[in-house]
C-alpha cells in the first residue's frame, strides 16, 4: 500500500504552465477523487503520479521517497485507463496475466494470481472468453482485473467508466466501492462527473485551471464550499446564485436586499462585510420551496421529473435562474408562474473574489444597525 505526497507541484508546456504548484497527501488506503471540468488539469496531474509526465517543479513522494527518475515500471503503481486497452486475440485470462508473463513470473504463480483476482471481480467464469464476448462492464472489470494482479502499491484510474452506458455507470461504482474495501488498497480516481466522485471517493480534491480549489470529503464540499467555482461545481443540479447587496448588519448576523426589493437575514461573519457591500447568495435546490407567499416570483422554464421528486428550473424577474427541489407530483408545467420561499438560513455568502464567508449556526438575530 502507498502514500503519495505532492509538494510544489507544477508542470510547464514550454512557457505555458498548466499545473500551479499543487501540494496533497494522499494517505494510504484512501479513495481520492480528482475531479474538475475539462482542461482543469486533472489527468496531467495523475500522468506525473504514474511518470508518464515529467514535472517541472516541485516533488512527487510514493511511502516517502521520490519518485524523479524513478521510470513508471518501478513506481509500484497501476493505471487503468478510459480505453481498456485489451489483446483482442488473447482471452481473458491470457489478457489479466500478460504482464506478469513478462515479469518472468512461473505459470503457477500466475494462475493462482489471475484467480484469486477473478473472484473478487467474480469473473472466474469469464476467463477463457476473447474480449469481442465481452459487454462494456466485464471489458472494464477485466482492464481493472490485469491491474489488480500485479499488486500495486496503488491504483491510478482515468475515467474509467466514461465509456459505459449510465446503468454501468452505476453498477460499476459500486463494484469499484466494493473492490476499495475488498483490497484495502490507495486508490487515486480521475473524473468530471461529480456525482462519481461523491459517491466513491473518501476525499475530494476539486482542481480549476490547474489550482487546488479545495480538498475535502464530499459532505464537507457540499456543506462547506470554500469558494464560488466548488459550490457551482458540486451538487446537481448545481448551486443557484443570486445577487444580493448588504443592507445591514448585526452581531452574527446579515441583511441583505434581493434585487426585487426583498430583504432576507442569514447568520453570516457580520464583521467581514460592511452596508452596501456586493455579494452572492448561494442557495441548493433543496432550501427552495414552493410558497404562495414567497418572496420571489418565478416562471417555470422546465419540469424535471426524477421519480419522488422533481425540479422546477425558473427563471425570476431580474432574469436570475434558480432550481427548486419538489415533490415527483408536481403537475406544474412550463410556461407557469409560481412563488418561491428561498432558506436563507441555508444559504451561502461568496464575495466578489468567489472566497466563501464563513458560515455560522443559525441564532435569533439581533436587531440590525
Amino acid at each position: 500500500m502507498a502514500t503519495v505526497e505532492l509538494k510544489g507541484v507544477r508542470k510547464r508546456f514550454g512557457a505555458h504552465e498548466i499545473i500551479h504548484g499543487v501540494d496533497l497527501r494522499i494517505n494510504d488506503h484512501e479513495f481520492v477523487a480528482f475531479v474538475g471540468p475539462s482542461g482543469s488539469g486533472k489527468s496531467t496531474l495523475l500522468r506525473m503520479i504514474a511518470g508518464l509526465e515529467e514535472i517541472s517543479e516541485g516533488e512527487i513522494l510514493i511511502d516517502g521517497v521520490a519518485a524523479q527518475g524513478v521510470p513508471p515500471a518501478r513506481r509500484g503503481l497501476a493505471m487503468v485507463f478510459q480505453s481498456y486497452a485489451l489483446y483482442p486475440h488473447m482471452t481473458v485470462d491470457e489478457n489479466m496475466s500478460f504482464s506478469l508473463r513478462m515479469a518472468g513470473v512461473a505459470k503457477e504463480e500466475r494462475d493462482r494470481k489471475v484467480r484469486a483476482v477473478a473472484r473478487i471481480l467474480e469473473m472466474e467464469a469469464l476467463l477463457d472468453r476473447k474480449p469481442r464476448e465481452l459487454s462494456g462492464g466485464q471489458l472494464q472489470r477485466v482492464a481493472i482485473g490485469r491491474a489488480m494482479v500485479r499488486q500495486p502499491k496503488a491504483f491510478l484510474l482515468d475515467e474509467p467508466l466514461s465509456n459505459l452506458d449510465a446503468a454501468l455507470q452505476a453498477q460499476m461504482r459500486l463494484e469499484l466501492v466494493r473492490l476499495h474495501r475488498e483490497v484495502n488498497t490507495t486508490m487515486i480516481y480521475v473524473t468530471h462527473d461529480q456525482v462519481e466522485a461523491m459517491t466513491m471517493a473518501d476525499r475530494i480534491v476539486v482542481l480549476n485551471n490547474g489550482r487546488v480549489e479545495q480538498v475535502g470529503s464530499p459532505l464537507e464540499l457540499y456543506q462547506h464550499p470554500a469558494s464560488l467555482f466548488v459550490a457551482g461545481f458540486i451538487g446537481a443540479p448545481k448551486m443557484s446564485f443570486l445577487d444580493v447587496a448588504v443592507s445591514s448588519t448585526a452581531a452574527g448576523w446579515v441583511t441583505l436586499a434581493l434585487a426585487n426589493g426583498v430583504s432576507v437575514s442569514l447568520p453570516a461573519p457580520a464583521e467581514e462585510v460592511k452596508a452596501g457591500t456586493r455579494l452572492k447568495l448561494g442557495i441548493r435546490p433543496e432550501h427552495v420551496e414552493m410558497d404562495g407567499n414567497g418572496e420571489l416570483q418565478a416562471e417555470i422554464d422546465a419540469v424535471e421529473h426524477l421519480g419522488p421528486r422533481a425540479y422546477l428550473h425558473t427563471r425570476l424577474s431580474d432574469g436570475s435562474r434558480m432550481v427548486a427541489q419538489v415533490s415527483g407530483d408536481i403537475t406544474l408545467r412550463e410556461g407557469d408562474r409560481t412563488a418561491l420561499h428561498i432558506r436563507a438560513d441555508a444559504g451561502h455568502l461568496f464575495d466578489e473574489s468567489g472566497k466563501a464567508l464563513e458560515r455560522r449556526a443559525p441564532a435569533r438575530p439581533h436587531q440590525a444597525v
